[in-house]
Formats: C-alpha cells, structure tokens, sequence
C-alpha cells in the first residue's frame, strides 16, 4: 500500500475543522469578548476583537492540527532509529506560505487604519490635534492624572475640578488627558478608553457612553510606589442626573475653584506650581 497524501489529507481536515470552528467561535465567544458595550468605543473594541479571533481562529487550528497529524503519523517506531528524508525546499509550499502571511499582515493593517479613522481613534489618546474627530457637539472633560489619583475638571461649567467622574448617557466626551508629574495613563475599562498621560501634553481622547452603570478607572502606567492604588470607579447617568451632579460639584466645590488657575489644556508638572 502506498504512501497516502499527507498534505492533501491534511488540508481537508483543515478546511472542515475551520468552516465548523470559525462561525461558532464568532457566534459565541464574539459577543462575550471584553469590554463590553458600555460605550460605542467599547462596542467597537468587541467588533475588533471578534474579526481579530475570527482570523486567527483557522491559523491556529493549522497548527494544532499539524501537531497532532505530525505526532500520530509522522512519529519514529519504538525502538528505531531512522533518519527523515533530505528535504531542501520546496518552493511551492514557500510561495504560498508568503502570499498567505503577507496578505493577512496587509488586511489587518488596512482594516486596522480604516477602524481608528472611522471610530474617531477607538477611545485612544490622539494627541493634542486628533486626525479624525466625531461631528456634532462635545463636552470637554480634562483627566488630570497625579501621583496616585485621577481629577476631572469640567471648562463649561466654571472650570470646576472633581475627584470623581460622572458622564451623561448618550453624549460624545471630548477627554483632553495630562498630567502634573509623571507619565500615567488613563484606562476606563468598561468604556473601552485608554490615553496616555504625559506631563506638559493635551492627549484627547472621544467616548460616547451608551448604557447607564460604574465603570472602572485605574491607571495603566507604572507611575510609582502607590500606582496600584490608583484607581477609582465613575458612572454613566442620564442627562439629567448628571446636570443635578454637576452643579453640585459647583456648589460643593467653589472655595476650590477660585482658587484654581484657568483652565488649560496643561499645566506646569507639579502641583504646588499650577498657579504660576
């Protein structure tokens, strides 16, 4: 009996595992993929995670498969010691191997460019002047990072500066991320949003909350000896819940703000100079 055909049997039980695997693998670990869709940005990360997985859930199964093929028949009988064949290439198995590889490199590069521009940067810091910016009205927000806690302070209403972060539902936030120590970085989790924060640097970021509910706050920056105690928890609330809210962190915190500088997009690195 003859040598079969590895590399078309192989292929066959390639194809079938991936046309089975692939469609189950975005049907059902897709949606559940982090971070959730608490923001379009997020939804967004969970359309790129799913595409992501989909792709690469055939390239690892060629070569778990292989692995497993290779040890059931392509293993040494017991006891012999037998030398494998003097392969020196084969340019077929080469070409095809560059074409593949090449243009899944080249399709993720695309879709990835056409994702950040379509997606206003995929709730990541774009620097002082973003390429892409959503249309329509925006409420600014700066993330003001510091050794070992995150502040807010709101320009449209009196430059008002808060220890806690609440979002109206629904909104597009402009968040504008510095810092006035070391380099942080701002990681809202749930809403699919991390930014930089450097000293001396206006890194903005867009989100647009979708749903009502806490998400996580910390800092993704190794910034310091208490770096792993800053973090925090913010809400998405209705529009009018966060109207009530702000104005009463306008009340609560006025003896604060006057003595505030006014607002900039950054400020002077340490804190005791803000004034300056």
């Amino acid at each position: 009996m003859g040598e079969p055909n590895h590399a078309r049997r192989l292929t066959l039980i390639w194809l079938i595992a991936t046309l089975i695997a692939t469609p189950l693998v975005v049907v059902l670990v897709g949606p559940i993929l982090p971070p959730g869709h608490a923001s379009e940005q997020a939804s967004g990360h969970v359309t790129d995670n799913t595409v992501l997985l989909g792709m690469a859930t055939p390239v690892l199964l060629l070569v778990v498969i292989y692995l497993a093929y290779a040890i059931v028949y392509f293993r040494q009988p017991r006891g012999a010691a037998l030398e494998g064949p003097p392969i020196r290439g084969n340019t077929r198995i080469q070409t095809v191997w560059l074409v593949v590889t090449s243009s899944l490199v080249l399709v993720l590069a695309v879709y990835g460019t056409v994702r950040l521009l379509a997606d206003n940067g995929a709730g990541s810091g774009s620097g002082p002047k973003p390429v892409a910016k959503p249309p329509g009205p925006k409420l600014p927000v700066q993330v003001i990072a510091q050794q070992w806690a995150f502040t807010y302070r709101f320009p449209t209403y009196g430059g008002v500066e808060t220890p806690h972060l609440e979002l109206p539902r629904g909104q597009m936030i402009e968040l504008h991320v510095t810092s006035l120590d070391v380099i942080h970085s701002f990681w809202a989790i749930q809403l699919g949003v991390k930014a930089d924060a450097n000293p001396q640097v206006d890194n903005v970021v867009f989100v647009k909350p979708a749903h009502l509910g806490r998400f996580e706050v910390r800092c993704a920056e190794l910034c310091g000896i208490w770096h792993g105690q800053m973090f925090d928890y913010g809400h998405v609330v209705s529009p009018a819940a966060f109207r009530t809210w702000i104005h009463q962190q306008q009340v609560q915190f006025a003896p604060a703000t006057k003595q505030l500088p006014p607002y900039k997009t950054t400020y002077l690195p340490e804190p005791v100079r803000r004034g300056e």
